[in-house]
């Protein structure tokens, strides 16, 4: 298992390459949410989410000669930018597999990045990545499930307890398990009493079916307006660091996922794509619940929003 030393080493060596990004008080929400509301603000990270740790914290630990091979990658869109941004920096050529639900603000993205792109079904990207890897050599970059992407994300929580160390409770969103796992890992590394929390679309699951079944479940795909969460199982890695580690898991149904995102933006004044504002429509349907006197922080995991999709809000 991915231990906290882990998530201290991959702080310290992809430090350099990224932003500490604030975490920011949110008065104006405080009411709606029944709690004393900060978010951790991955939405303005030099890649506009989360990813980017994950990313470098792997790339960083590939040998001269297998970045010579190439990278490819799996993503829904955030991973991918992630890892191409991390591959310019190191000179290393990209490729990013992607599922047909893909944004096209990501996609455009990546590409900008000097990354290639290939399309394909959702549930066919891994057989399609090992087909690039058999035909190319190429070094694969999972976006969850490997334990350098899960020590990279847990960095965000390492900084949410050092930024706010009366910090009661983090909550995450959650597809695979690379953000919640890694948080919870080195968050309760720097404070064991802090409680971690995910959640994750009614529509998808995942993880509440897995924890209430003690096995990783496998679900039907379907969409969500929480586009960055398309996981239909948990992550094999990322799922006994959940069971042994996180507080609880709930879901927020499209309704209350579209609340939040309108709650965001016109109280909070902060943009970010849906997936980011999941947690608090967790909240506003009653399936997570605060005392007022808790400092809860939610991890804001992505900006990477098209502004027609905000407008349909």
């Amino acid at each position: 298992m991915v231990t906290a030393q882990d998530v201290a080493l991959a702080k310290e060596r992809i430090g350099k390459y990224l932003y500490e990004t604030p975490v920011i008080r949110l008065q104006n929400l405080d009411e709606a949410l029944g709690c004393q509301v900060y978010v951790k603000a991955e939405n303005m990270q030099k890649t506009h989410s989360f990813k980017l740790r994950g990313a470098m914290n792997k790339i960083l630990s590939f040998t001269s000669e297998e970045l010579s091979r190439g990278i490819v990658a799996i993503s829904s869109g955030n991973h991918g930018i992630g890892v191409a941004y991390a591959a310019r920096m190191l000179g290393a050529k990209a490729t990013v597999v992607l599922g047909d639900t893909a944004l096209e603000g990501k996609i455009n993205e990546i590409k900008s990045l000097g990354a290639e792109v290939v399309l394909c079904d959702v549930v066919e990207r891994q057989n399609v990545a090992q087909g690039l890897i058999e035909k190319y050599g190429y070094v694969l970059v999972p976006p969850y499930d490997d334990e350098m992407i899960i020590a990279g994300q847990g960095t965000c929580g390492v900084e949410i307890v050092r930024q706010l160390p009366e910090v009661d409770v983090i909550v995450t969103p959650v597809s695979g398990g690379g953000l919640l796992s890694g948080v919870a890992v080195g968050a309760k590394g720097e404070k064991p009493s802090v409680r971690v929390m995910g959640a994750e679309p009614a529509v998808l699951p995942r993880y509440s079916k897995s924890l209430a079944a003690g096995e990783r479940v496998v679900l039907p795909k379907a969409i969500s307006l929480a586009d960055a969460l398309p996981a239909i199982q948990p992550g094999q890695l990322n799922f006994p660091l959940v069971q042994k580690y996180v507080d609880q898991v709930a879901t927020a149904s499209e309704e209350y996922i579209a609340k939040a995102a309108r709650l965001l933006s016109a109280e909070g004044k902060i943009l970010a794509e849906p997936s980011s504002s999941l947690p608090m429509g967790a909240v506003l349907e009653g399936n997570l619940r605060f005392d007022p006197h808790e400092k809860v922080c939610f991890v804001l995991s992505g900006g990477n929003m098209e502004l027609k999709l905000l407008a349909s809000l």
